[in-house]
C-alpha cells in the first residue's frame, strides 16, 4: 500500500503549500546541533544494511520497541540486523500519532525512493530494495548529507576530544562544514565519580598539570581555544537540574581541592562550582563569539536496572519538573552584568517551561545582535507537530518568531535530515493558517521573508556560518 506523504503534506491551505513548495523546500539545511559520528563522515562510510543506518543508536525507536512489547534481545541485543529490522517494521504500525510514524515513512521516501507503509508483509521486500540501493556509494555517508542539501553540521564533542577527523574534513572541503561543539559536561560534573578521571584526561589533552581550580580553568580555557582554532562556533550543555549558588574564587578552589582528593562535596559546594564554571566558560565563549546552548530539564536514567545492563543515553530519560526560572535568570545576569554574556539559545525538555524561557531570552538582548538570546526549537519529547507549533506560537506571542534560528536534529542518524521537511511543512502550515484566520496578512513577500529568515538565513548568521 502506498503511504499518505502526498506532495502536500501536512499543509492545509493554499498559503502553507505556496509558502512551502515555492520558498521553504529548496532551502539548505543548517543542522547546528547533532549527535552525528565525524568519523562515519571522514571515512565516507557506506553502512551494511538498513537496520545498522536506522537502528543503531536510535532511542527513540528504542523506546517504542520496548512500548511494543519488542524483547531488548531485539532492541540492543544480540539478534541480528535482520531480526532487529523485522520488530522494528512490527511496531511501526503501532505508532500513529507519534511522529516516529511520519519519520520512518519520510525517510524511506526521501533517501530510498520507497513509497509504501512499512509493516510486516512489506518488511521483507522493504529491507532487500534499501540494502541494494545502500551498497551504492551514492548512500554514503557523506552523500547522505549532500543529497539533502546540507551546508552545515554541528556534531558534539568532549573538551578532550582530539578532534582529528575534523581537522581532516576541513582540509578536504567536501562541500559541506561539519564543525565541533563543545561538550564540556564531564567537567561542571564534579559530583560524578568519573570527575577526578576527567581532571586527568584533561591534562593529557592540554599536557599540563592540574592541580588547583586557577590550572584547571586555564586548561579549559586552551581546550576553548583549541575547537575554536578548528572551526568551532558553539558550545553545548546538558543541565539535569538548573543551578546558581554564589560563591568566591577562593571558595571554588577549596571545593575543588577536596574533589580532587576524594572528599564527599554537598549540594551547595556542587552548585557553587558549576554555577562559578560555567559563568567563567560563558564569559571566554563571549569573547570568541561562540553560541551557548542550554539543555534544560531532562530526568536521565530512571532505570536503574537498564542502566546497569546497557548504560546511559540508551532511552530511559524522561522529561523533569524542576524550577528553572530564578536560578537561569541569576545565571546569565552573572554573565551580562559584566557584558560577557554569549549569544545563548534555551531549551527545556519540559514543555510546562515554554512561557518561562521565551520571556527569559527577552530579558538580555541587545542591539547588535538581533535574537541574541533564543528561544529553542521544540526538542526531544516535544519534538512532535503539537510541540513544535506550540513552542513557535509561544515565541510569536511573547518574543519575535522572525528572529528564530529554526530547527535541528538532534540526532545520531544519517536519515534524520527529513525532520527539517518536517519542521518546514509545520511552519508553513502555521504562518497559513494565520492568514486563513485573519490573523496575519496574505502578504507573500513578507510571509516569505519570514519563512528564509527560520528555515536558513537567521541560523546562518547567528552561528557565523
Amino acid at each position: 500500500m502506498k503511504t499518505f506523504i502526498t506532495d502536500d503534506f501536512l499543509l492545509y491551505n493554499e498559503t502553507a503549500k505556496e509558502l512551502y513548495h515555492q520558498t521553504a523546500k529548496k532551502l539548505p539545511i543548517i543542522d547546528y546541533h547533532n549527535h552525528l559520528n565525524q568519523y562515519e563522515i571522514l571515512e565516507n562510510k557506506n553502512y551494511a544494511n538498513l537496520a545498522e543506518v536506522w537502528l543503531g543508536g536510535d532511542h527513540y525507536k528504542w523506546r517504542a520497541m520496548r512500548a511494543n512489547g519488542i524483547s531488548e534481545d531485539y532492541i540492543t541485543g544480540n539478534k541480528d540486523d535482520y531480526e532487529k529490522f523485522l520488530a522494528w517494521a512490527k511496531t511501526v504500525p503501532n505508532t500513529l500519532g507519534n511522529p516516529l510514524y511520519h519519520w520512518t515513512h519520510l525517510e524511506l521516501l526521501r533517501y530510498f525512493e520507497i513509497d509504501e507503509l512499512l509493516n510486516e508483509d512489506s518488511a521483507p521486500k522493504i529491507w532487500n530494495e534499501a540494502n541494494e540501493k545502500l551498497a551504492s556509494p551514492e548512500m554514503s555517508a557523506r552523500s547522505l548529507l549532500l543529497n539533502k542539501n546540507v551546508e552545515f553540521v554541528g556534531t558534539t564533542d568532549d573538551p578532550v576530544d582530539d578532534l582529528k577527523a575534523h581537522k581532516k574534513l576541513s582540509e578536504e572541503d567536501f562541500g559541506i562544514t561539519v564543525s565541533p561543539s563543545f561538550r564540556p559536561d564531564k567537567g561542571l560534573a564534579i559530583e560524578k565519580e568519573e570527575f577526578n578521571s576527567w581532571v586527568e584526561k584533561l591534562e593529557e589533552a592540554t599536557n599540563r598539570s592540574i592541580e588547583n581550580y586557577d590550572t584547571f580553568l586555564q586548561a579549559l580555557s586552551e581546550r576553548v581555544d583549541y575547537f575554536d582554532e578548528h572551526g568551532c562556533r558553539s558550545s553545548d550543555h546538558g543541565i539535569n537540574v538548573m543551578f546558581y549558588e554564589e560563591a568566591t574564587k577562593d571558595e571554588v578552589d577549596n571545593i575543588f581541592q577536596k574533589r580532587l582528593k576524594g572528599e564527599t562535596l554537598n549540594e551547595k559546594e556542587v552548585d557553587q562550582f558549576k554555577t562559578y564554571t560555567l559563568v567563567a566558560l560563558g564569559e571566554m565563549y563571549a569573547d570568541k563569539g561562540w553560541v551557548m546552548q542550554l539543555h534544560i530539564n531532562p530526568l536521565r536514567n530512571n532505570s536503574t536496572r537498564m542502566f546497569k545492563k546497557l548504560g546511559p543515553d540508551t532511552g530511559f530519560d524522561s522529561i523533569g519538573d524542576q524550577l528553572l526560572a530564578y536560578p537561569l535568570s541569576r545565571l546569565l545576569d552573572a554573565m551580562d552584568v559584566n557584558d560577557k554574556l554569549p549569544k545563548t539559545v534555551l531549551y527545556s525538555l519540559n514543555a510546562r517551561d515554554n512561557n518561562v524561557l521565551a520571556a527569559m531570552a527577552g530579558n538580555f538582548q541587545t542591539d547588535e545582535i538581533p535574537g541574541k538570546v533564543q528561544f529553542g526549537t521544540a526538542w526531544w519529547f516535544n519534538d512532535t507537530i503539537d510541540g513544535m507549533e506550540d513552542q513557535m506560537r509561544t515565541l510569536a506571542n511573547i518574543g519575535l518568531i522572525s528572529n528564530f534560528i529554526g530547527m535541528l536534529t538532534d540526532s545520531r542518524s544519517f536519515l534524520s535530515f527529513p525532520r527539517h521537511e518536517y519542521f518546514r511543512r509545520i511552519l508553513c502550515n502555521l504562518f497559513g493558517k494565520w492568514v486563513e484566520e485573519g490573523k496575519a496578512p496574505k502578504d507573500m513577500k513578507l510571509l516569505q521573508s519570514y519563512v528564509r529568515k527560520i528555515c536558513y538565513e537567521n541560523a546562518k548568521r547567528y552561528f557565523a556560518i
